[in-house]
């Protein structure tokens, strides 16, 4: 199996679920904590792409920072992308990602479908 990539947040328990879940198969896992980790905007968009998803769709929108952005107001997908490259925080969590694809660990079992397909 190829290795594979987690964006991580370990104060999240889905994020640790996720962990877990690649570590119990035994999964060679990157672990890439993405709140101290600076992402570009190329590598945002890169994972929109394979996700196959608007930035909108890779926002925590309940995040209280969201709306201290104003960002619900915002439809410009570029100045999403700009929020999250600036603010990871915003991004939802977990993301595993293996073999030019990548999956939002919400539910876990997109995970489950992503390391075995």
């Amino acid at each position: 199996m190829s290795k594979i990539q987690i964006w991580h947040n370990p104060r999240c328990s889905k994020s640790r679920n996720a962990l877990a879940l690649l570590n119990e198969k035994g999964v060679d896992t990157d672990v890439i904590k993405y709140l101290e980790t600076s992402h570009t905007k190329e590598e945002i968009k890169n994972l929109l792409k394979m996700l196959g998803i608007d930035a909108r769709a890779l926002m925590r929108t309940k995040e209280t920072l969201y709306k201290e952005l104003k960002l619900q107001d915002e439809h410009n997908e570029e100045k999403l992308i700009d929020a999250m490259v600036q603010n990871p925080r915003l991004i939802e969590r977990p993301i595993v990602i293996k073999d030019g694809k990548a999956a939002i660990g919400r539910p876990i079992e997109n995970i489950i479908e992503l390391i075995e397909g």
